[in-house]
């Protein structure tokens, strides 16, 4: 079994179910040391995600009414929006493998690992989701994610925005989203939900973290120093920072932000 030629079709896999039984047999295989390398293919630029078969991509400015967490239908978007997040963190822990051939085994074992953390995350949540006789693909779903792939095509930008932007900012959506359903966790779905949230948090922590690593390898290599992630961040994101609201500064120090960063990211102080 090849690296890249196999996570090439893992990547473009047609369905979830397809897209995890290959990822599965491939990581077993990967793990017990049976897969090669051949950089030497080329690199294929993804021109759309693999979730357009089955799932409706809105534009971003659609605004989808979002129903009431108290109600089974608000549960269910909600679960199906995170589902939406960890199955295109999937495509974008294997496409960082994939596209980034030339940073070593370790940057390749710690990706592979944050997508098969994603994976279970992916099934957990579609689990619940089909505990409610939904399906993911169900609702419609924003291309956020896969265009923030296309837009950094480069290793330094791509640590930056995704996990220490896209995937940092869940460290902080994730607290607000529990506090919500808390006045409801006696229901018992929606204490599974609370659970499987935090379980994912408390991960999404040490995938953060593995992306701060990767960000700082990256600027070592191009002798930059680490503040250009902010003006990579406004390029992409204009205005994000600084907020006015607070973030999770806790789960953010763990992951690798140092202090001078937190108080630039947000004018609530830490």
């Amino acid at each position: 079994m090849e690296l890249y030629s196999t996570l090439e079709t893992i990547l473009t896999a047609p369905s979830s179910a397809q897209k995890i039984q290959l990822f599965k047999s491939f990581y077993d295989s990967y793990l017990r040391g049976e897969v090669i390398q051949n950089s030497t293919s080329s690199v294929v630029v993804f021109t759309h995600p693999s979730y357009h078969d089955f799932c409706t991509v809105i534009d971003p400015k659609e605004i989808v009414k979002r129903q009431k967490l108290g109600g089974i239908r608000g549960q269910i978007q909600l679960l199906h929006s995170i589902a939406h997040i960890e199955y295109s963190a999937i495509d974008l822990a294997l496409d960082a493998v994939y596209r980034f051939r030339d940073v070593g085994d370790e940057f390749n074992d710690d990706w592979l690992k944050v997508a098969d953390d994603e994976v279970r995350h992916f099934l957990m949540i579609e689990g619940l989701l089909q505990e409610f006789g939904s399906f993911y693909g169900e609702c419609a779903v924003h291309n956020g994610l896969f265009e923030a792939s296309l837009n950094t095509m480069s290793l330094l930008e791509r640590m930056a925005v995704v996990p220490r932007y896209l995937e940092a900012n869940g460290l902080d959506a994730t607290p607000l989203i529990v506090a919500k359903l808390e006045s409801l966790k006696m229901n018992p779905m929606v204490g599974k939900i609370i659970q499987a949230l935090q379980i994912i948090l408390d991960e999404e922590i040490d995938h953060v973290h593995r992306g701060d690593r990767w960000f700082k390898v990256a600027c070592e290599r191009e002798k930059i120093h680490p503040d250009i992630y902010f003006e990579i961040i406004e390029h992409h994101y204009p205005s994000s920072f600084p907020r006015k609201v607070g973030i999770n500064c806790e789960a953010r120090a763990s992951a690798g932000f140092s202090v001078d960063e937190l108080k630039r990211i947000s004018l609530v102080l830490c």
